[in-house]
């Protein structure tokens, strides 16, 4: 009891003399740093966007797991959030959609495409998840970290 009461008190004495606590780092627009972004990127159904994404899963699942695997289509493709982690990170913009394969089912794809995130940082990048086939799960299970 005394030592609920004595916790009690600190965090109330904290309160008091503090205020609220203080942010860990400093909010600043990505726009406005001395290397600022643009926030200039493809939309989701932009065909170097899908093209890139269906280049990169075929050669992974030809180098790495010999599946045959294959793209061949795309459906339902939407935007599922835009910098949805805060102003003062890299831009981003978060999309979904349904990937036809080549063995005829339709599997959800989640990805990002990033500001600067391309090849030693130049142009837009691709971050790319398709849930069933993410079998190391980099991504969590379910593509979660792919996504906002």
């Amino acid at each position: 009891m005394v030592r609920k009461t004595a916790a009690i008190l600190a965090s109330g004495a904290m309160l008091l003399v503090g205020g609220a606590p203080a942010s860990a780092r400093p909010l600043t627009p990505a726009e406005e740093r001395s290397q600022p972004y643009k926030s200039v990127l493809p939309l989701c159904a932009d065909p170097a966007v899908l093209s890139k994404i269906a280049s990169r899963f075929l050669d992974r699942e030809d180098e790495y797991w010999s599946s045959g695997l294959q793209i061949v289509a795309y459906e339902k493709v939407r935007e599922s959030g835009f910098r949805s982690n805060g102003l003062d990170y890299i831009p981003r913009r978060y999309c979904q959609a349904g990937a036809v394969m080549n063995d005829g089912k339709v599997r959800r794809l989640a990805y990002s495409i990033g500001e600067n995130a391309g090849i030693i940082g130049w142009s837009w990048g691709v971050e790319w998840c398709i849930v069933g086939l993410d079998r190391n799960l980099a991504h969590g299970s379910g593509c979660k970290a792919a996504g906002p």
